[in-house]
């Protein structure tokens, strides 16, 4: 199993069945009940399931090995939670008393718990945890694929010694409750070193808490494994290897931009080169390029950070983000005098950047000199590959409209239809689609001439620029994604 399951349908047999019989409950409709068992002639286990929730149970085959190992992911840590419950000596005020040296003790019983949900996690290729307190319960969340996921709850009685140790491993103040906090651990979970962001929010049912997991990934992606097509990538990979100038990647968080850059860097890494990076925080190290991470409290600052590399005889120049007119001010002058730099911007589409830095103060010759090319991209999740099939859309639906906008109204397409190892999503996974505006001849003279926004795309499209929701209908032709996907992230926020 590849997701948690839906905690509300786990719930609906006991652990005792669920373990005696080996099944998982995957999902429910009004009168219908899905397991996912290793045997499906097992007739005992079918009538206990049918006796015990009352519901018609259909069967799906799942690996007797994926079963077990989903049971002690997903009941192991219910009963690390009861046993803490259970344990006298586990007060708040003991734990808020504690000595830091003692986090490393393994054996700590909120530690295990804390472990057992980012190993989960990691597991499920999430992003995000989210630990939401509530009434009368603790809502616990992971960001899967894009989107949150509820994996479990907890009682309340649990939600202020795990904040405490949260708190105590990311160095943060445990006596302070009342304002917004963030920090940084780092946990060994199965023989490697995870690095983790962490931000509490104090709201009116106590401390809501959110990890952002940087798992490094063993290999580094490459660049023709992030979604391009052909032809973009070329036309990519020429613009990467510019000599001086400035490269652009845009999107909103979470969209992939530092992955498209680390692999970029990656890419264009040779001897021959002094490559640089300011970053908050360095994500992925990449061997062979010095990476430099900004730390405001010490006062090293973007900006900051920018003026002393110049000095380090760089060659290439990869700054995080954009964030402020003094970063673009000194990143455009690094461009123009010889350096090749690529950074990121917070814009809607490829076009949205040029405007941006106008709208920090770059002037306007500047932007048109420096700037070689803009990427904006999203991530959109892939079709689960275990029960992908072909279907029409409904006339009238929004794939179908949409569709018509492009004259394929008649095309067959491909969804999931929902399995045990997708979580009956249809989807598993995440591709990015892209959008690539190079600045050729004629938008630079239009960006001196301070056009706006809207006219610099209509620019870029009459030169051939495959805008988001294209590539992305080409992503849904090919059986990548679904259009429903290329909607959902290609149209949000559309003007």
């Amino acid at each position: 199993f590849e997701h948690p399951a839906n905690p509300d349908i786990c719930q609906l047999v006991p652990e005792a069945l669920v373990r005696r019989h080996k099944v998982i409950p995957v999902t429910r409709t009004e009168d219908n009940l899905t397991i996912a068992m290793a045997d499906p002639l097992n007739v005992m286990a079918i009538d206990d399931l049918y006796l015990t929730t009352g519901l018609e149970i259909d069967v799906a085959i799942a690996p007797e090995s994926e079963i077990e190992h989903f049971i002690g992911q997903y009941f192991g840590l219910q009963e690390l939670v009861e046993e803490l419950l259970q344990e006298p000596g586990q007060s708040v005020s003991r734990l808020d008393s504690i000595d830091i040296t003692e986090i490393a003790d393994e054996e700590a019983l909120v530690i295990r718990i804390v472990n057992s949900l980012i190993r989960q996690a990691i597991q499920v290729k999430a992003s995000d945890i989210h630990l939401e307190p509530y009434q009368r319960d603790i809502r616990v969340r992971f960001r899967i694929d894009g989107l949150l996921r509820e994996v479990m709850t907890l009682t309340p009685g649990i939600l202020p010694p795990l904040v405490s140790r949260i708190k105590i491993l990311a160095g943060m103040d445990i006596a302070e409750k009342r304002l917004p906090q963030d920090g940084r651990m780092q946990l060994k979970i199965e023989d490697r070193s995870v690095n983790l962001r962490v931000a509490t929010w104090p709201i009116l049912t106590g401390e809501k808490v959110v990890i952002r997991i940087l798992d490094k990934p063993s290999t580094l992606i490459k660049l023709d494994e992030l979604g391009f097509s052909q032809e973009s990538l070329s036309r990519y990979q020429r613009l990467a290897t510019s000599t001086f100038g400035m490269i652009l990647v845009t999107g909103p968080t979470g969209s992939g931009k530092s992955t498209t850059l680390y692999a970029t860097l990656n890419a264009i890494n040779t001897p021959d080169k002094n490559i640089v990076t300011i970053e908050d925080p360095v994500e992925y190290v990449l061997p062979g390029i010095n990476q430099m991470q900004v730390n405001n409290k010490a006062g090293l600052t973007f900006p900051r950070g920018l003026r002393s590399v110049i000095r380090q005889d760089p060659d290439i120049i990869m700054i995080g983000e954009i964030r402020d007119k003094e970063t673009a001010a000194i990143a455009t002058r690094a461009a123009i005098t010889g350096h090749l730099v690529f950074s990121t911007l917070h814009t809607s589409d490829a076009a949205g950047a040029i405007t941006r830095l106008l709208d920090m103060g770059i002037e306007p010759f500047l932007v048109a000199s420096t700037v070689r090319g803009i990427v904006a991209q999203r991530l959109v999740r892939r079709i689960c590959l275990h029960c992908r099939g072909t279907y029409r859309p409904e006339p009238g639906s929004p794939e179908a409209l949409f569709l018509q906008d492009f004259q394929a109204e008649n095309r067959n397409l491909v969804r999931g239809k929902g399995c045990p190892r997708c979580d009956s999503t249809g989807y598993s996974g995440r591709l990015a689609i892209l959008e690539i505006l190079p600045v050729d001849k004629v938008l630079r003279q239009k960006i001196v001439s301070k056009y706006p926004s809207d006219q610099l795309r209509e620019a870029a499209l009459a030169s051939g620029m495959i805008t988001l929701q294209q590539d992305g209908l080409g992503k849904a032709f090919q059986g990548l994604t679904t259009i429903s996907e290329v909607l959902r992230v290609a149209y949000a926020g559309e003007e």
